[in-house]
């Protein structure tokens, strides 16, 4: 698998270092669309802190992946959904955190979540 990103230098703002415009992937044999995924521990709890919940989304990501023989190397695309636009800092550093030196296309929407102990919700799509 191939990727490649794609920031054009003209004609449109200029991606940051945490940013890219576009991946893209060529020879990718499998995609794997995770849902939201929430911080909740194995019972189904949120802890009450937004550095917790964080950890345990990505440490719920890496489960997830896992079963499918990927790893956060294979994630293509984010989607975080945050409770609070004070979240998007944390949830940044959470996220270059979890990637390290990749970067791929994410976005971070404020939302209501479904419930109000959920503070963040991150959706991704990996390919292999």
């Amino acid at each position: 698998m191939q990727l490649t990103l794609r920031n054009p230098k003209d004609g449109i703002y200029q991606a940051t270092d945490d940013y890219v415009h576009a991946l893209e992937v060529v020879g990718a044999q499998r995609l794997l669309f995770i849902s939201g995924t929430m911080g909740l521990d194995a019972s189904g709890s949120a802890p009450n802190d937004l550095e917790e919940q964080l950890q345990l989304i990505w440490s719920n990501l890496r489960r997830i992946l896992a079963e499918a023989g990927m790893t956060t190397d294979n994630i293509v695309r984010l989607t975080s959904y945050l409770r609070e636009s004070s979240f998007a800092e944390a949830n940044q550093n959470a996220r270059i955190a979890a990637l390290g030196e990749r970067r791929i296309p994410t976005t971070a929407i404020v939302v209501q979540t479904l419930s109000p102990t959920w503070l963040v919700e991150i959706e991704a799509i990996a390919a292999g």
